[in-house]
């Protein structure tokens, strides 16, 4: 039987029941308790099903006896993603809780939304549930429905940026497991699977794939959950109990590009959880702790402002307002006492805004006894560590012990340095290490029994308190090392671990663009390439010419918050940035706010050196060496980038200005690109 629902159609058969918005047609197989996945264009998953932890067994819903779609479960719904359809999927088997996977299809949308609630009739608790998994024969749970044997890639997100962590793409044959999100995709075509949790209230959610063979998939799985050693965690995930426990939502949707799905996926996320409001336009200025480290004082720090308003801030580098920020980072304590005061007073004069730092879950003293401060001695850290089962403090993560966000101690603390931070007057604050909020443990709230639970309601009350609401003006709110998930607290995240002026570290950065460009104008405003390095930082050797712009380029096409990360008392350092900076076609490019695509995802955990970025009635092009020692010819298909050369094409270089014409009919423009060189180029 065929019946409609709007846009959507339903079929009703002996063992099955299939869902079809006119691009993904979702089937219920009622007999095998399975579920199947058909887009218009071909592709399919196959032989999905539901797991859950009962104690320490897995029950699996295609190994239940009964399996049905309630007539009532069938329901139109509108949200935030618009018309849609839901119906309910469930297992039931004798003695174990039912398995309800609950299917959401929505007009013009090519994916479904689906998650798991587990139900029993009396209270039980469980830390992993599995909304989908499929382990299948040697012709894979995927078809990308193009007939093809080329190379398929599964993409590696990394839970944080913690630890100098690469993202990645790993060819078949082989095996990863994937944070939040992962794509699926033929490196070639770019046609792939994109599928990833868009909720993240209590879970931490991990993608397991893995191909035996190099043409096809053989084992998926997404759970919720996930706590090892990329989560950071020494303990297990933690449990939840009542008699309905839900599963994070999970995004499953098939494209002709995987790119267009994952910015597909990020935009799913922001309907859910948006990134935070920011109207300020892009940030730039400096951050101190590349340029000086340990050895900050307020001599750089001033001489930092004052060359900035004497010498580059009116000529373009400076935000839509002509102002800049000029930030501390760890170690602002090294000042004398009066000094950080007068600092703030003097960038405020020279029309700039103060910024600074601060790790808000992280205690980095040795003693748990130590007493917490602003506390006159009446609460020690021993209280507010995030502790282990037996009660005692979990190890130290990154040479910090880390603090409970639950605990109203610990919130206390938090408030009484972001008071301090803004009655002094800075409008920019970094904060580092937040991973530790989300680690797994026991924590003092009974309310709050999984990390990104904690992590949630320690970063919710930040972002309230920086809030413009609560200050009544804006204030920018900037994460360091930091789980990609939750978002929606902060303005901007690094997307790279530390990232300073070499060659290797504009790679490195440019790695995390590759795989992640879609987090910026999604989970945040804008992504953040770390300190941009033109001349030297202080723990480097001093970089070339050709290092230095490279390293500036990769923070242009990022999205961007574009802080620079020298220290101006050195002579070429002022030089460059005064040359760099007042470049006002590259500044206006940086402050578009815009990330730019990458043109190829094959290059495993390094970085891609092609980007374009259609606008302006042409497309902007971002092309990289990254050999130190030797030139690179450069061949671009412009096909790759979205570029039609039939007609010929005119080639602006936004930094020498000179232009140059390619005949009609081109399809390939090679470059030669000398050591560590880079280009930012115009096509129309």
């Amino acid at each position: 039987m065929t019946t409609v629902i709007g846009q959507f159609k339903l079929e009703q058969a002996f063992g099955k029941f299939a869902a079809d918005n006119g691009l993904l047609k979702v089937t219920a197989n009622t007999e095998e308790g399975t579920l199947t996945l058909a887009w218009k264009d071909g592709q399919t998953m196959a032989g999905l099903y539901a797991e859950a932890r009962v104690g320490t067994e897995i029950v699996r819903s295609s190994y239940y006896g009964s399996h049905t779609v309630p007539e009532a479960s069938v329901q139109a719904i509108e949200d935030g993603f618009g018309e849609g359809l839901q119906f309910s999927f469930e297992h039931a088997e004798p003695g174990k809780p039912v398995l309800r996977q609950l299917i959401r299809l929505y007009k013009d949308l090519p994916y479904a939304l689906i998650e798991l609630e587990a139900e029993s009739e009396q209270e039980w608790e469980t830390n992993e549930l599995t909304p989908l998994a499929s382990y299948l024969n040697d012709d894979g749970l995927l078809d990308f429905g193009d007939g093809s044997k080329e190379e398929i890639r599964s993409l590696f997100i990394p839970y944080d940026n913690d630890k100098w962590v690469r993202f990645g793409s790993q060819s078949n044959p082989g095996s990863l497991r994937s944070y939040e999100v992962t794509a699926i995709y033929r490196a070639e075509s770019r046609r792939g699977f994109v599928i990833g949790s868009i909720t993240h209230d209590t879970w931490k959610t991990a993608i397991d794939v893995e191909g035996t063979f190099s043409e096809a998939i053989g084992r998926l799985r997404v759970f919720a959950g996930a706590a090892d050693l990329q989560t950071r965690d020494t303990v297990p995930h933690g449990s939840l109990r009542g008699t309905s426990i839900v599963s994070p939502t999970i995004f499953v949707g098939a494209y002709a590009d995987y790119r267009e799905g994952m910015e597909a996926y990020g935009g799913a996320n922001a309907i859910i959880q948006p990134a935070l409001t920011w109207s300020g336009g892009v940030p730039v200025g400096w951050n101190s702790w590349s340029a000086v480290m340990a050895k900050l004082d307020y001599e750089v720090y001033t001489y930092t402002s004052d060359f900035f308003a004497q010498e580059i801030q009116a000529d373009g580098f400076a935000d839509f307002e002509g102002s800049l920020y000029v930030n501390f980072d760890a170690f602002s304590d090294n000042l004398k006492e009066g000094e950080l005061e007068d600092a703030v007073r003097r960038v405020k004069a020279n029309g700039q805004k103060p910024g600074t730092y601060y790790t808000p879950f992280a205690f980095w003293g040795s003693d748990p006894d130590t007493p917490v401060e602003g506390t006159d001695g009446t609460v020690l850290y021993r209280e507010i560590l995030l502790k282990d089962a037996a009660g005692k403090p979990l190890p130290k993560l990154d040479g910090a012990f880390p603090i409970d966000p639950s605990h109203p101690e610990a919130i206390a603390r938090i408030m009484r340095q972001l008071d301090e931070v803004t009655s002094i007057g800075f409008e920019y604050l970094k904060m580092d290490f937040l991973a530790h909020g989300a680690m797994e443990g026991v924590h003092y709230d009974p309310s709050i029994s999984t990390g990104i639970q904690a992590y949630n309601y320690g970063m919710s009350a930040i972002a309230k308190a920086l809030s413009p609401d609560r200050l009544g003006r804006p204030f920018l709110i900037n994460l360091s090392i930091a789980p990609l998930f939750p978002h929606g607290y902060a303005h901007s995240r690094r997307v790279s671990c530390d990232a300073f002026g070499t060659i290797a570290d504009t790679e490195y950065m440019l790695n995390a663009l590759t795989y992640g460009w879609w987090i910026s104008d999604n989970l945040y405003r804008f992504n953040d390439p770390d300190h941009i390095v033109l001349y030297k930082s202080d723990n480097q050797r001093t970089i070339s010419e050709h290092e230095g712009r490279s390293r500036l380029n990769s923070g242009v096409i990022s999205g961007t918050s574009l802080l620079l990360g020298d220290d101006y008392r050195m002579e070429e350092a002022a030089s460059r940035a005064k040359a760099w900076m007042t470049n006002k076609e590259a500044m206006a490019l940086a402050k578009r706010g815009e990330t730019f695509r990458p043109a190829e995802g094959r290059s495993g955990t390094g970085g891609e050196d092609l980007y374009s970025l259609a606008g302006d009635g042409g497309t902007y092009v971002a092309v990289f060496n990254f050999d130190e020692g030797n030139e690179k010819s450069k061949a671009i298909d412009l096909s790759r980038i979205g570029i039609d050369g039939s007609k010929g094409l005119t080639v602006r270089d936004l930094w020498s200005g000179e232009s140059y014409s390619l005949q009609p009919g081109t399809a390939e423009h090679v470059l030669a690109l000398e050591p560590a060189e880079s280009k930012l180029l115009f096509y129309v």
